[in-house]
């Protein structure tokens, strides 16, 4: 289970309320609208726990791409945890589209054994970038996706094509992560819990809360009317 800080329901109930406060002669100044998983609108978010988890987490993910840089050059250098990460990449880097996807989705859910961060860190939460996930060979939801995130980069896909997701799952009542990659214009997305790829718009049980990329962290906000003005929230998707 992922375990988020504060109630991101509360803060998007108390963002529409401050929209609907405002004049709407006098529209409010709003981030770039850009088009993500589940055809819903984001808005920026540049502070808060899950801006600063992400940031700690691109972070250390650039410093294990030194040492996997280091590895390829000599692999009798390369640490137990950093030969079985790269032999996932390679293995998606021989497959492309939905192969690839399938491939890597596939390795990574049986190379981590699913242990909360409680047991394994002592915290409640705690996200940790791949090499670490490999050397431990344990992780929640948000380590399954981080570590299949960086291997499809590092196999060949472009980042602009790659977004990690944080969503509420109904049926579970929990808050959880997944990986999603775009393929020919369509999301695909790939979930620890199974190892079938799934279209997005094919869940129907997940609220989606905020997208994470190489640029930063977005969050899934109610639709805006050209005026400025709230029209609606994002619905629930099933599975």
């Amino acid at each position: 289970m992922l375990a988020l800080l504060g109630n991101p329901f509360a803060a998007r109930a108390q963002w529409q309320v401050d929209l609907a406060s405002l004049d709407p002669a006098e529209p409010p100044s709003l981030p770039a609208i850009v088009a993500e998983p589940f055809g819903l609108t984001t808005v920026a978010v540049t502070s808060g726990p899950v801006a600063e988890k992400w940031s700690a987490v691109i972070a250390a993910i650039a410093a294990e791409r030194g040492i996997l840089a280091r590895c390829a050059k000599d692999g009798a250098q390369c640490s137990p945890a950093a030969q079985k990460f790269l032999a996932v990449v390679a293995e998606g880097r021989a497959q492309s589209g939905r192969a690839r996807a399938g491939v890597v989705n596939r390795a990574i859910n049986l190379a981590i054994t699913p242990t909360s961060d409680l047991a394994q860190w002592g915290v409640p939460d705690h996200w940790s970038p791949p090499l670490e996930t490999f050397s431990t060979g344990r992780g929640d939801c948000e380590d399954y996706a981080i570590a299949k995130y960086v291997a499809l980069q590092e196999a060949g896909v472009d980042a602009d094509d790659l977004r990690l997701v944080i969503v509420h799952d109904l049926s579970a009542g929990e808050d959880h992560a997944i990986t999603a990659v775009r393929l020919d214009g369509a999301w695909l997305v790939l979930d620890n819990r199974w190892l079938a790829l799934v279209a997005d718009a094919d869940l129907r049980r997940l609220v989606p809360l905020f997208v994470l990329a190489g640029d930063g962290v977005r969050q899934f906000a109610p639709a805006i009317a050209q005026a400025g003005r709230p029209a609606s929230t994002p619905g629930a998707v099933e599975f």
